[in-house]
């Protein structure tokens, strides 16, 4: 069993018991890349992970990396946004956080964020599941930007 697989187990049934029943919206295949791209870009992000088409699975409903997010033909919009944390908090080669407080944080400021989910309520939910997170968790490979301050290397 791999480390991450308790804290995985924890988190699909704090999810099926909280997130699940207050979000029953539905994201089609066509409109996936879309919405990506959008959160994506919404974080200050470039290049974000490309969506595509998995095979039906009873096992794994959806996958994400930092370079790919698997689904189906239809998704809980939740179930995007936990992939889309999963590609936050990646680099290239695969390396990240699994379900661990960096992905919890990512994860809850895109419910809250795009699922207008509350805060209050889902921190309060996690300590009753134990269920650490990281309110201050960002995206791995935030790119620097000139308007953030950063000085763009040259040459």
């Amino acid at each position: 069993m791999s480390r991450d697989q308790p804290r995985a187990r924890r988190v699909y049934a704090w999810e099926d018991r909280v997130i699940a029943p207050l979000d029953r919206s539905l994201v089609p295949f066509a409109r996936m890349q879309a919405l990506v791209d959008y959160v994506w870009a919404e974080a200050g992000l470039h290049w974000p992970p490309r969506v595509h088409r998995k095979r039906p699975s009873k096992r794994v409903v959806a996958t994400g990396s930092r370079l790919a997010i698997e689904a189906p033909a239809e998704l809980p919009s939740w179930v995007l946004l936990h992939e889309i944390a999963h590609a936050m908090t990646a680099d290239h080669d695969g390396a990240g956080d699994g379900h661990g407080p960096a992905f919890m944080g990512v994860y809850v400021g895109l419910l809250v964020r795009h699922a207008r989910l509350d805060l209050g309520h889902l921190a309060a939910t996690l300590a009753t599941a134990g269920i650490p997170w990281d309110p201050s968790a960002r995206p791995v490979f935030l790119d620097p930007s000139p308007a953030a301050g950063a000085v763009p290397k040259t040459g």
